[in-house]
């Protein structure tokens, strides 16, 4: 269902005075002052505050709030808005004293499962895969449960890994929800479209004073928050209208976070090395470190999330037997990256990546 002129002008209209609020609020958090110091495995060299995210979150809990006011929709979605809040604010909270405090990951990882568990409770799970009927169906709920569970603690962690450099997460976020209003919008996932433009608007608040020089960066608030609603907003994907293995559709938009965070993971695996340990050796910070430069790294991954994005409308048009060979074609750019990156560690003398 298109939304008239009319309609598009004010949500327009919502999302630009949500982007103000936002950047109202990072540009408040600048002054505060929660500085983000420098170390080894950082890329910044000078402290710098963090905590901007503070401005996405509170942007988009207004705007899901009023939203639920006021929208017949979202009241209709319920309890989606109702779990989705709670849990969002729940990671943000927990995020943002970390924030101030520097907490265990495990007391982090315990929050983002609480979180997961009070969005699955809420009904935001893969009831129904999609799957083309020559696969067949999967036995429910019990393998919706489980994999949603895991996909969003791996999706929130993966967006938060990937935070390392200016603009780059932001950056690949609002893409992704950019892409994601436009495809939630032609099949009917109201929620999805909500969620997403209101992220999306917090996004645009926040992102010029982060690239391509950082005046604050997101924190763990801003990034836990965007790949927890991201994660979120794949599970609303999965019920589109008329779109088989439509789950598959935000991963194709996040192809290159997640084939960085994969690949990395494997990689220490195999090497014995701890994964639970900083370090800087994701494929984006071994490029940095080999002299590509910061801003053309991001770039790169924002290439990679146009790139899926632009998949995920050929997914959508092309025939049902073809459709599962589309997303293996979003590994094409990654794999490329991997060997460019390679080469460049070669060239530097970068023998250890980690």
């Amino acid at each position: 269902m298109l939304l008239s002129t009319l309609a598009l002008a004010r949500h327009l209209g919502f999302a630009a005075l949500l982007m103000l609020l936002s950047a109202g609020i990072v540009r408040l958090m600048i002054a505060v002052r929660v500085m983000d110091t420098p170390e080894a495995r950082k890329a910044h060299v000078h402290p710098t505050p963090k905590g901007g995210g503070v401005g996405i979150v509170v942007s988009f809990l207004v705007g899901i709030a009023v939203l639920y006011r006021f929208a017949e929709f979202a009241r209709l979605a319920d309890p989606y808005f109702r779990g989705v809040i709670e849990a969002s604010v729940a990671i943000a909270v927990v995020a943002f004293l970390d924030d101030l405090f520097d907490w265990p990951f495990t007391v982090k990882l315990g929050t983002q499962l609480l979180a997961a568990l009070v969005a699955v409770g809420s009904g935001l799970y893969v009831a129904d895969f999609h799957f083309p009927t020559y696969i067949g169906l999967l036995p429910e709920p019990w393998p919706g449960l489980a994999l949603t569970l895991l996909w969003i603690l791996f999706a929130t962690n993966a967006m938060n890994f990937i935070d390392g450099l200016n603009g780059l997460a932001s950056g690949v976020a609002l893409i992704a929800c950019l892409f994601i209003v436009v495809i939630a919008e032609q099949h009917g996932g109201w929620f999805a479209y909500a969620a997403a433009g209101l992220l999306a608007a917090g996004l645009a608040g926040f992102l010029p004073f982060n690239f391509p020089k950082a005046r604050i960066f997101m924190g763990d608030v801003g990034s836990q928050f965007c790949g927890f609603m991201l994660a979120v907003l794949a599970v609303a994907a999965s019920r589109f209208d008329g779109v088989e293995l439509s789950f598959l559709l935000v991963p194709m938009l996040l192809s290159g976070v997640l084939f960085d965070v994969g690949f990395t993971l494997v990689r220490r695996l195999l090497a014995g090395e701890s994964i639970t340990q900083p370090h800087r050796g994701h494929l984006y910070q071994v490029a940095q470190r080999s002299g590509l430069p910061a801003t053309a790294v991001t770039l790169v991954h924002w290439g990679f999330a146009v790139f899926g994005g632009l998949c995920c409308l050929v997914f959508i048009a092309v025939p049902t037997n073809v459709k599962p060979l589309v997303p293996l074609a979003t590994m094409l750019p990654q794999i490329a990256w991997v060997w460019r990156v390679a080469h460049l560690a070669r060239q530097a003398g970068v023998r250890r990546w980690g």
